[in-house]
């Protein structure tokens, strides 16, 4: 696991390349304290920070073939890459590495860039083709591994993060007004835009190629069409899927330094650590963060399914005084704004968890690929609903209003509010609209007249529009989980995942998102998936024998903390600083008594509005960090 960097067609002579290259590794330096490594030619220059998982002591990057003519720095893992080696060999590869990194280098001499499509696992790389003088980036198919790249003039950088390429002299750092508006409608950015004007993210199952001065893009990899259907009866469906989770959870166990598991007590993450005790000799370690707050804790059935399966168990609790300890790190861990409030205690948890052991599997990406979220639910009953005029929604979320505040988790009065609030949009928008902060109707009053100049007949919804119009063969279930894939998952989900254990050093593996059973999920019948109400209907099904019925009834809390409580009382004097008028005014995006309305109307307890202020007070963090003091 690393982070990479590095950029090509410089005018910067050698020693100037080399300097640049050297602070853009530092500024990525947590995701590979153990070792670094630099190439630098006439043309080109790479950068790698290692964290030694495969090959401790001879995976030494950046990596060449035989003649030296190809380069690769690469961050991520390949699960496959034992059996690639092994036909690399007969076929005459000279190898120098045990290690995972040169098995990709010398798949590309026999398949440029079309090697990719033989790789199984998570992983961002760049190889540097001295010859041809082509840079060739690539990125996995679910977008585990992060990947960033600018144009500028004539030069290409790229970098697993942003920190690192602003370290670039030439990346100017103005915003954009686009990547702001859908910051405050989703929460996050989607791909393949970046808060920077300049700066761009190769979406996940993506190549990007640079020569000739020129830039091409193309698509590798999309999630399989259900029209393959799978011709098999309900039993042979549950044993094919046991089969294939068991497997990739298998080839996520190989590790020559320690490795555990992170348990919430949730579905996924308790059958990913079954999984793993049936396969390991050893007790699994496994780790929980827990909350004082009843609503929002879950370490009670984290620590029934430890003691069910029978592992090494350790959890800690977070306080209000972890978070404001915490609050700070926001803008070293997030380098553009993500408005997921879980982000901290994924980071606790990543802490915690790499102080025993370097690698941790999850349980990411079952609720998108086994419809696990409430959400889906909720579009269950919407589409029972008779059609009604807009005022009758008008009423309905007014009187919706007038129900007591509650900050507890998922309570019925955010839930009826937010139900309600997008039911008069089309199923992809009333999605994005029941997952964000702010629906678009709330932006001209929260955002200056300049603001809305610049951004004057931009769709907020055009990413959400296209992958819509991709998935129009799917039926309604199938768009959801599409559109939360290549949203949600790759552009919130996995980059708060990747952020915060990446900021501890921490390398985390998602057997849920190992393509095989990707690929097999994306062809299942809905059905067999939503039955009703209720989520995750095959997963609850297929693994009754491995949990407990308690564990496999249970509803989905989620890992979110009490925001809204916290504001109103230990992040008070946090949120008044961070939002105060002058600092909102001088900046010229939003407008303050916009601002200061909802900060108010939250103090009071006469509304909740715990999604909307964390989504501004993150913004006003990061361009503390980033704007104001110009520094990552």
């Amino acid at each position: 696991m690393c982070g990479i960097s590095g950029f090509v067609n410089s005018v910067l002579d050698g020693s100037e390349a080399n300097a640049i290259l050297r602070a853009m590794c530092r500024a990525i330096r947590h995701r590979g304290p153990d070792d670094d490594g630099y190439y630098v030619d006439d043309a080109a220059a790479l950068g790698a920070r290692r964290l030694s998982i495969i090959d401790v002591a001879g995976g030494h990057q950046p990596i060449s073939n035989e003649d030296e003519t190809l380069w690769i720095v690469f961050n991520g893992e390949i699960y496959n890459f034992m059996e690639l080696r092994a036909g690399l060999r007969e076929r005459g590869h000279r190898f120098r590495t045990q290690s995972d990194t040169e098995v990709i280098v010398h798949l590309f001499e026999e398949l440029g860039p079309r090697s990719v499509e033989v790789l199984d696992g998570m992983f961002a790389f760049a190889i540097w083709d001295k010859r041809r003088k082509r840079l060739v980036l690539g990125r996995d198919r679910m977008g585990k591994k992060p990947l960033h790249y600018a144009l500028v003039g004539q030069e290409l950088v790229f970098a697993s993060e942003l920190k690192a390429i602003l370290r670039h002299p030439r990346i100017p750092r103005a915003l954009s007004m686009r990547a702001v508006t859908r910051y405050l409608v989703h929460d996050y950015i989607p791909a393949p835009q970046t808060i920077f004007q300049e700066i761009r993210k190769l979406p996940p199952g993506h190549l990007l190629t640079y020569e000739h001065n020129e830039v091409q893009t193309w698509q590798y990899w999309d999630l399989p069409c259900p029209g393959d259907p799978l011709n098999t009866r309900g039993e042979e469906i549950a044993e094919e899927l046991r089969g294939v989770l068991e497997a990739a959870t298998r080839r996520r166990l190989v590790s020559e330094v320690p490795l555990g598991a992170m348990l919430s007590g949730g579905i996924d993450s308790s059958i990913v650590t079954a999984l793993m005790a049936r396969n390991m000799s050893q007790p699994v370690k496994t780790f929980n963060i827990g909350f004082n707050e009843n609503s929002f804790d879950e370490s009670s059935y984290a620590r029934r399914v430890a003691k069910h399966v029978g592992t090494d168990h350790h959890e800690e609790i977070m306080t209000p005084r972890t978070v404001l300890d915490l609050v700070g790190k926001i803008s070293d861990v997030l380098d553009e704004p993500m408005a997921d409030a879980s982000v901290l205690p994924t980071y606790l948890l990543s802490r915690f968890t790499r102080s025993h052991v370097t690698v941790a599997l999850s349980g990411d990406g079952g609720d998108e690929m086994f419809a696990g979220y409430p959400t889906y639910q909720a579009h269950q009953v919407a589409r029972f609903m008779p059609p009604a005029p807009r005022p009758i929604f008008a009423y309905a979320g007014a009187l919706a209003d007038r129900l007591p505040v509650s900050h507890a988790n998922f309570s019925l009065d955010f839930k009826i509010k937010k139900f309600i609030s997008a039911l008069e949009y089309p199923l992809e928008i009333r999605h994005a609209v029941w997952l964000g902060s702010f629906g678009p109707d709330e932006l001209p009053t929260l955002l200056t007249s300049d603001v809305q100049r610049q951004v004057e007949g931009d769709d907020v919804f055009s990413e959400i529009r296209a992958y819509a119009r991709a998935a129009d063969h799917r039926d309604w279930l199938g768009k959801v989980l599409y559109l939360d894939s290549k949203l949600y998952l790759q552009d919130e989900v996995l980059v708060k995942v990747d952020r915060a254990s990446m900021a501890c050093s921490l390398e985390i593996r998602c057997p849920f998102l190992d393509t095989r059973v990707v690929e097999f999920a994306s062809r299942l019948p809905s059905a067999i998936k939503l039955r009703g109400l209720t989520t995750k209907h095959l997963l609850r099904h297929v693994f009754r024998d491995l949990l407990p019925d308690d564990i496999l009834r249970r509803p989905k809390k989620g890992f979110g903390i009490p925001v809204g409580l916290w504001i109103r009382h230990e992040l008070r004097h946090l949120f008044t600083e961070m939002l105060n008028p002058t600092r909102i005014a001088r900046q010229g995006i939003f407008r303050p008594e916009a601002v200061s309305r909802l900060l108010a109307e939250h103090f009071a307890g006469r509304r909740d509005h715990r999604k909307r202020l964390w989504n501004l007070f993150v913004f006003q963090m990061w361009f503390h960090t980033y704007v104001e003091r110009s520094s990552p």
